[in-house]
């Protein structure tokens, strides 16, 4: 029995990685019945048989698991967002960091297109960086049509497998691209009367890349908090986890209840008003969920 980690998922086959060979697989029959689907980045057991075809025998247990994009055993996301086409908004980028964190995934924030915009702007950025610095957060600046502009990734890179995030448009591909040359991925350009990018990504597939596996995929399909009760929400934005525990009533969701730690951050300045403003947006929306049979 062989070993290896899936690295591509294209037209019903399975592409197995093991040492300097990739081996294309199926799965079993019984994967089906059991309800379970081979993801890119699973760890899994395979053979070959009389016929040099491969079939997937067994699947190690996931670290976790993200389903749009389909894909396992994630290190850390890279959150790609533009400055400029499509602009850059604070709330999308929340609602990734959100997604993320609930997975138990380390996010990092990579802003692209610096060279599209004017000082002003580029200082209106600087501010929001230093936010999410002080949240914890990785934050490298740069442009993918700059030399060296975003090299400042690479050392982010080494043993990890990453996952890139970010609503189509935004320059994933391109900043892969301008990582890896060689890649020459396809890339479109905004459509300037919807205001976003074409997915220009079909399939999930992990990249060698600076000592580690960076993800290319199709991006994620849904920004909804299916899985998130509301419950959990605090502990995915790091600084309702640091100041909520000085609040006075354990499971505070620092909305209504009184002498609430987080609020008073809020109202000194400690918390960016629009970092809590979006947490009680998704706090109502994941409270207005439908209720799932």
């Amino acid at each position: 029995m062989l070993k290896g980690k899936i690295v591509k998922a294209l037209s019903g086959f399975y592409y197995v990685q093991d040492g300097n060979s990739v081996y294309p697989c199926k799965g079993r029959g019984n994967f089906r019945k059991r309800k379970i689907t081979p993801l890119v980045g699973d760890n899994v057991s395979f053979e070959m048989d009389e016929n040099e075809e491969g079939y997937i025998l067994d699947i190690d247990e996931r670290q976790n698991e993200l389903v749009r994009p389909p894909i396992a055993n994630i290190d850390q996301a890279m959150i790609v967002a533009s400055v400029v086409e499509p602009e850059f908004r604070t709330i999308l980028m929340d609602r990734f960091l959100v997604l993320i964190e609930s997975k138990n995934i380390t996010p990092m924030i990579v802003l692209t297109k610096t060279d599209l915009v004017d000082d002003e702007e580029l200082e209106k950025l600087e501010s929001y960086k230093e936010n999410y610095e002080k949240l914890g957060y990785t934050v490298i600046v740069g442009s993918s049509k700059e030399e060296d502009g975003l090299l400042g990734i690479t050392p982010y890179l080494e043993g990890k497998t990453t996952v890139i995030a970010g609503q189509s448009g935004v320059g994933k591909s391109s900043m892969l691209n301008a990582l890896k040359p060689h890649l020459d991925l396809e890339t479109n350009d905004i459509s300037k009367s919807l205001g976003r990018g074409k997915h220009t990504t079909r399939h999930v597939e992990l990249i060698e890349m600076y000592g580690g596996l960076i993800a290319d995929t199709p991006g994620f399909s849904s920004l909804e908090f299916q899985d998130l009760e509301y419950d959990e929400l605090p502990d995915c934005f790091p600084e309702m986890r640091e100041h909520g525990e000085y609040c006075k009533f354990r499971g505070c969701l620092h909305n209504k209840e009184p002498k609430c730690a987080v609020k008073a951050a809020v109202e000194e300045g400690e918390i960016p008003s629009y970092r809590y403003e979006h947490y009680l947006q998704f706090l109502e929306e994941i409270q207005n969920r439908k209720p799932r049979y």
